[in-house]
Parts: C-alpha cells; structure tokens; sequence
C-alpha cells in the first residue's frame, strides 16, 4: 500500500474575510446538508480508484468546517474510516475559526477522533482583526484556545498573520508573546499576501489603507525565527514551528509538526474530496470543479467531481520536488532525489543551485540543498528556478 494523505474541503463560511481568495462562500447554508451528502458519495465514486492507498492523514479545511454541526463532520470522518480505510492512529485536523467552536462542539470532535485542532486566530490585537474582516476578538480567540484544552486537545495549532497596513514590528512581537504564552503545539504564521480582486486589496489600491511594508514584514518574519527558537520551537518549513519535545528526531521535522502538510511539501500523494480539492496520485494532479453547487449536482448524477487533470512530466515532477521540498528547513536530500527520479539532482539542476548558491539563497553539503535564512525570504526567487 502507498501511503497518503487525505484532505476534506469544506467550502462554508459565516462570512467572507476581506484578504480571502479561497473558495470559500458566504451565505449558502441551505447547501450545507447536500453537500455533506455529496462528500460522502464522492468517497465511495473513487474509493475503487485510490484502493492502492493507505491513507494515514485526514485534514478538514476550508472554509470553515466547524459551521456545520458536529453530527455531520462526524459522517465524513466515519466515512473516510469505513470507505476509504483511513488507517487506525492516523493524524486527524479540522481546522476552526474562534466564535464557530464551544465546549460541547470541541469535545464531540474529540470524541469523534479528531487528534488535531487548527484555530484560525490570525491576530490577538482587535484593530487587526477588524482589519482582516474577522468575525471574532481576541477575547473570544483566548477562551477557544481554553476551551480546546478543556475539550481534550493536546496537539492545537494556531493561524496568525503578520505585515498586516500599517503593522509595527514592535505591535507583531506583542501577538507573539502573547501567542507563545499559551504554549499551543505548533504555530503558522504567514505574510500577507494581497490578492487581487479581495476587499483588502481594492481598499489599499484606493488608496484607503498603507501597502504594507516589505521591510517590516521581513524584520517581522526574522523576529518570530529568533522569539520562537528561544521559546523551544523548532522551525521546519518556511511559515511553521512546532514546539520541541523528547521524541524528536535528530534530523527533520519534530514530532509535533503537521503530519499531513509534510506530505504536500514532500511531494507525496493525497486525495481531495469536496468542491475545489485537488488530488495528487504520484503521475498526475486532479482538480474537482469549485463552484458547491456543481458539485453537488455532479456527485448527484453519479459523476466524478474532477474538472482538470494533468499528468506530471518528469521535468515537472523534478521540479516540483525542489519546489516544495525546499520550503522545509531540512532542505531535500541527494539521496531521496536520485531514489525518486532516478538521476542525480546535481546532473538536472547544476547551473541554478550554483547560481543560488552564488546569491546567497541556497545552501548545500554532502546531504542535500536547502534554503539559507536569507533564502527563506526570497523562497519565491527560488522556487521560480526550478519550475519547467
């Protein structure tokens, strides 16, 4: 069996965020019963394709997968057992926003298997979350927090984004105190990234609100390195830590880092079900059409839900390796490469890694490439040489 992971999209939200360019959607809860319905449809359709795969990871994102009851995220995590053998003792995440989540919800997922809590906090400064659009405060974002620890979670992983308009690197190291004062197991902090077309993005191209600061983004990004590598979190891929523990390993990701994601990163395979997932079988990528309605009529009629399908050349299976693969700390090994594509990295890559390396974004040894810390970031410079 090929191990994989498994990723549930839950395209729902009480509201839209003004940064957000997800397929997400606000105000179609009269799809919400349907659409679980489809879910569990879709993994019976393609269970018969993916029977080669053990599925050792579940994470349920979205949107916001704790809009809808409970009993219904139960199904779909039942249905990933029965149907598509999701292994026993496999990591399991849904991802919640504070304000969707109270106790009896939180135990019952707990109850229901889920291993690993994501909160999408983002700020713990109200002027920032008004900003983002966010529906909550900090007051509420705390008791989430408590109230998951009181629920049983002991793996919680917390969201947050910095180089918000107008964010002061003094401001993002009061969020990061108070975020590591709560000791959660893993931590994900991203840059903003302005997309076009969201409110964010219009309300700064009027003029409305500063751009943010790129300077200040990155002596943000370098204050977190430093803050939470003194506070015992290890740092393993570009935007995440997760907190050290005995059971370590010497080399690569610690314990406590998201099992699922590193799958991503490592290029590995993983099914999605649901609006807008997409798959990856180890040859080729598989998108499912994005609009929950169509979804639910295409499931309904018997259909595969796939909109797009793309089968990897070598070229951009190599690529695509490096790409992710250097988004982790540990770099990607000569070994694993040469394994996986039969030719050494150095016989396809030889004149970028050198011209990397010259730049001062890319480190190598006896083991392998990764990023050095000014190559963290500039990672898109990098990623860019490596693409077919």
């Amino acid at each position: 069996m090929v191990p994989a992971g498994l990723y549930v999209h839950i395209p729902f939200c009480l509201a839209k965020c003004a940064y957000c360019d997800f397929v997400s959607f606000a105000g179609l809860e009269p799809l919400y019963e349907a659409y679980v319905e489809a879910l569990l449809r879709e993994a019976a359709l393609v269970a018969p394709r993916w029977a080669e795969f053990s599925f050792d990871t579940l994470f349920i994102g979205g949107g916001t997968p704790t809009v809808l009851p409970v009993a219904w995220l139960e199904a779909v995590i039942t249905a990933c057992r029965e149907v598509l053998h999701l292994a026993e003792g496999a990591e399991i995440t849904v991802e919640a926003n504070p304000g969707t989540v109270d106790f009896p919800s939180l135990r019952a997922l707990r109850e229901a298997g889920v291993t690993r809590l994501s909160l999408g906090i983002q700020s713990l400064r109200d002027a920032d979350l008004a900003l983002l659009g966010r529906l909550h405060n900090c007051q509420t974002a705390r008791e989430a927090y408590t109230l998951a620890r009181q629920a049983g979670f002991e793996n919680i992983n917390l969201d947050f984004i910095f180089g918000l308009p107008g964010q002061t690197v003094p401001q993002w190291q009061g969020v990061l105190e108070e975020a590591l004062s709560l000791r959660p197991e893993h931590l994900s902090l991203y840059a903003l990234t302005l997309e076009e077309g969201t409110p964010l993005e219009a309300r700064i191209r009027r003029g409305d609100l500063p751009a943010p600061d790129e300077e200040a983004s990155a002596a943000m990004y370098e204050l977190a390195e430093a803050l939470l590598g003194r506070s015992g979190y290890a740092h393993y891929e570009i935007s995440n830590w997760a907190r050290r523990t005995p059971a370590d390993p010497p080399y690569g990701p610690p314990a406590l880092a998201c099992r699922h994601n590193l799958k991503y990163w490592r290029n590995e395979p993983y099914l999605g079900l649901g609006a807008a997932a997409h798959s990856y079988d180890g040859t080729a990528r598989y998108a499912n059409v994005s609009d929950p309605a169509a979804y639910i009529a295409r499931i309904g009629q018997g259909q595969e839900a796939v909109a797009e399908r793309e089968v990897l050349t070598p070229a951009q299976a190599m690529g695509e390796t490096m790409m992710l693969g250097l988004r982790l700390i540990e770099g990607v090994e000569y070994a694993a490469f040469e394994a996986r594509f039969g030719v050494p990295m150095r016989a396809v890559y030889a004149r970028e890694m050198e011209e990397l390396i010259q730049e001062g974004l890319l480190e190598a040894d006896e083991c392998g490439v990764r990023l050095t810390p000014r190559g963290r970031l500039l990672g898109n410079r990098v990623f860019a040489a490596f693409l077919p």
